[in-house]
């Protein structure tokens, strides 16, 4: 049980925090934590998509009764490259490079280009004053998240920084852009294992997976929210240089 709930921990930080969720799963391999099984790793998923669609409820409910189209429209606009792109890989079955040294090499990178795109640009844009080109190009840099360390988070962050956006609402469009990506990839995951045998763990074990990584999703979001409004993305530039470091000097 503290197994699952330091997964959700580390499951609900990496989904949210621009932090990159290959290198954490890569060291907690190290102590057999990160491959509990298919169905486990959907129920944690199923937990942080329900952590963003809480805390964004308003801004779901108003898009649902279509009293939002601005907001709607960028975010279907910035999902349709990685659905094109996710569909290429699959059925070209292409094989994305993957290890140690991808991840440390891109934790490193895209760690020092939050920090300095966030250092260098502009923090004045809202929401309401994103384009469909915006939403395009932050959409395409959501695609580098197929590369492991990149941080699917991060790199849309990154990206919407570099648009001008403000730090805070670079993140909520980024974790509103997250509900169809995590739902798209679960919907593929569960595809993929019914071919298979899943084995399926006691029903009290996925509850525990997916409240947990429920809550310190919405804990991972409120902090990082409120930790925008008044600071950057400094701190988790450095923590992601230090994190590929650690990575390479380990695993190399």
């Amino acid at each position: 049980m503290g197994v699952l709930i330091f997964l959700a921990f580390l499951q609900s930080l990496t989904e949210f925090l621009p932090i990159s969720s290959s290198g954490h799963l890569l060291l907690s391999n190290l102590f057999g934590l990160s491959d509990q099984g298919i169905v486990v790793d959907i129920a944690l998923h199923i937990g942080t998509l329900l952590a963003v669609i809480l805390y964004f409820r308003k801004d779901i409910v108003r898009m649902i009764l279509l009293k939002d189209i601005h907001l709607l429209s960028k975010l279907i606009v910035g999902t349709v490259p990685i659905v094109v792109v996710g569909a290429v890989i699959h059925f070209c079955d292409i094989k994305l490079l993957r290890g140690a040294t991808v991840i440390g090499l891109s934790s490193i990178f895209f760690g020092w280009l939050l920090w300095k795109v966030d250092e260098k640009a502009p923090c004045s844009r809202r929401l309401q004053q994103m384009s469909f080109m915006d939403a395009f190009l932050i959409g395409v840099a959501q695609v580098l998240s197929v590369i492991p360390g990149t941080s699917r988070s991060g790199i849309t962050m990154t990206c919407a920084r570099w648009c001008g956006f403000k730090r805070e609402e670079s993140a909520r469009f980024s974790m509103l852009l997250s509900i169809p990506t995590i739902l798209l990839a679960g919907i593929y995951t569960i595809w993929k294992a019914s071919s298979g045998q899943m084995i399926m763990p006691p029903s009290h074990e996925l509850a525990v997976a997916i409240v947990s990584s429920a809550i310190f999703g919405m804990i991972a979001i409120t902090f990082l929210i409120k930790w925008l409004n008044k600071a950057s993305f400094f701190v988790f530039g450095v923590y992601r240089i230090i994190l590929g470091i650690c990575v390479l000097l380990y695993f190399l």
